[in-house]
């Protein structure tokens, strides 16, 4: 997500509709979920006759202790997965914790739990790449609203400066007021508030206000037995428009780019971090997110372009594709961005994509165009598996960007039978992004002191998925015949026939086929786009944990 300006990306999709399940009897319902520590599940445990699951009188919400329980708790439920977290005490994660989860509901951003202030409070923020500004709703005179069927039983902070002690204004003369020029509204004097406006490429979608600096709430290392408590600079959002006043990042959006006014850059200034992070995503919807992290030894890479002018966020030179066995060679450059669900590419790289992918599926090209994606293919009554070329980007060096997950599937209302898939790609007049979903199924790695993007196999639990001997990351291997040669181990590698795609999460997530459905997919070189698709049921988040 970024200005207009600089061509920040925050590609919002929200439905024009409420969002409900349809039972198969035709009812409709609705599926909360809480956190194992809220009032709710405490009081629920209590009127079963089950131990508490959470003490308040002992651990007071926002407290050192409520912070180092939920990270206990994290590890021991990763511990009887067989699984850990990373050791490092140069990584730091909200003092909530390093998950992310992607709320369909909410845009299909990663989202994650920040807690600013004193008192503390915690907001529900989306995680994004493609801008800098970390803002939340404050002071509101055009915000979101806290409570909406949407949100579930989620209740929304706001931020009210004057209701922290350690709130104080960022003024025009501090050093603090170093927003890029485009952001940065004019100052009437040095002891005036240093004002924004940031302006997204999703239609008509802004957030303004000013800048102010509290304390951030972070968790250190493996055990989170240190909550560090550091001051930051963020806008105090006053007037939200277009999707944020909707369905995307209604409780505040994290900027993670380059600029010097993005938390990571805060943090890494401090010394707090090294000046790099990581980002996990997960095909459960589920991800992680580590201020400090560089990722492993034996991780693919490829340089990041510098140049603030044309590309002032993470975009990385292709030269090429390697899509099951065919190879193309037209070099283009991409923007890695955790702020667009679907990957968008220009004209000329789009047909190359889905043109070539069409001629190696076996299924029948679906026409439809009430659904929101071009390249559709239909399966036969009873199909359950699939078989689809890999999908590989050739980056500047030779290493492989596989793009694990490119599907989306189309299922029936009632019996939730695979109907149907989707190469989940849209096209652009002259813009490529790599969207959330072609980095589900890795960790991302956004080094910015060596300026390079990393990544690896990973399935966000600890785990590295890839199984090979250890190898020269950029060394080739042996392709099997009719297939492309991968670069590296994290490439995909040649698929059997597989189950049918998920609708973006296995167990949670129900395409329903309606004739509304309507991409609006305008030419502009800014990507105005506003999508107003996918028409998702979603059961909100696992079982209680």
């Amino acid at each position: 997500m970024a200005s207009l300006t600089s061509l920040p990306f925050l590609l919002i999709l929200f439905s024009t509709t409420a969002f409900t399940l349809a039972a198969a009897a035709g009812d409709t319902f609705r599926v909360d979920f809480h956190h194992r520590f809220s009032d709710k599940v405490r009081r629920w445990a209590e009127s079963q006759g089950l131990p508490a699951t959470w003490h308040p009188e002992k651990t007071p919400k926002g407290s050192a202790e409520y912070y180092k329980e939920l990270v206990r708790h994290d590890r021991a439920l990763l511990s009887r997965r067989g699984r850990s977290l990373a050791a490092t005490d140069d990584v730091y994660s909200f003092a909530a914790g390093n998950e992310t989860v992607a709320l369909p509901t909410l845009g299909y951003l990663h989202y994650a739990f920040v807690t600013v202030g004193t008192p503390n409070q915690t907001f529900l923020v989306a995680m994004d790449t493609g801008s800098d500004l970390f803002w939340l709703p404050c002071d509101c005179k055009q915000c979101a609203p806290v409570t909406s069927p949407l949100y579930g039983d989620l209740e929304f902070s706001i931020y009210k400066t004057n209701e922290s002690s350690t709130s104080k204004p960022v003024t025009c003369g501090s050093s603090n007021c170093s927003l890029p020029t485009n952001l940065r509204q004019t100052c009437t004097g040095t002891s005036s508030t240093c004002d924004y406006t940031i302006k997204y490429a999703s239609a008509n979608t802004s957030s303004s206000g000013f800048l102010v600096e509290d304390i951030l709430y972070l968790a250190k290392g493996d055990t989170g037995e240190d909550i560090i408590h550091t001051p930051i600079v963020f806008g105090c959002g006053e007037v939200q428009t277009g999707s944020f006043l909707k369905s995307g990042a209604p409780n505040g959006l994290m900027g993670l780019g380059m600029d010097n006014s993005s938390v990571p850059n805060m943090l890494a200034k401090k010394g707090l971090i090294s000046d790099s992070f990581s980002m996990c995503f997960s095909n459960d919807s589920s991800g992680r997110l580590n201020f400090g992290d560089k990722g492993s030894s034996d991780q693919s890479e490829t340089p990041l372009i510098v140049d603030n002018n044309n590309y002032p966020y993470y975009n990385i030179s292709l030269d090429g594709m390697v899509i099951g066995n065919a190879t193309t060679k037209t070099s283009f450059t991409a923007l890695v961005d955790s702020g667009t669900s679907f990957t968008i590419l220009a004209e000329e790289i789009y047909k190359e994509l889905t043109i070539t992918f069409t001629e190696q599926v076996t299924d029948t090209q679906l026409s439809d165009p009430t659904l929101p994606f071009e390249y559709c293919y239909q399966m036969r009554a009873g199909q359950t598996k699939i078989v689809r070329p890999n999908v590989n980007l050739t980056t500047k060096g030779g290493s492989q960007f596989p793009v694990l997950h490119p599907l989306v599937g189309l299922y029936t209302q009632t019996s939730q039978e695979p109907v149907g898939y989707c190469l989940a790609v849209l096209p652009s007049t002259d813009i490529n992004i790599i969207g959330q979903m072609f980095l589900t199924g890795l960790r991302v790695v956004f080094d910015r002191e060596e300026m390079v993007l990393g990544w690896e196999k990973y399935d966000c639990y600890g785990t590295e998925l890839s199984t090979a001997p250890p190898t020269d990351k950029n060394a080739s291997t042996p392709p099997p015949a009719g297939e492309a040669p991968p670069t590296d181990k994290n490439a995909s590698t040649p698929p059997p026939a597989v189950d049918a795609p998920a609708p973006l999460n296995p167990e949670t997530t129900l395409f329903k086929r309606k004739k509304s459905w309507a991409p609006n997919l305008g030419p502009s070189t800014m990507l105005n786009i506003t999508l107003s698709l996918l028409f998702m049921v979603f059961v909100m988040f696992n079982s209680v944990y």
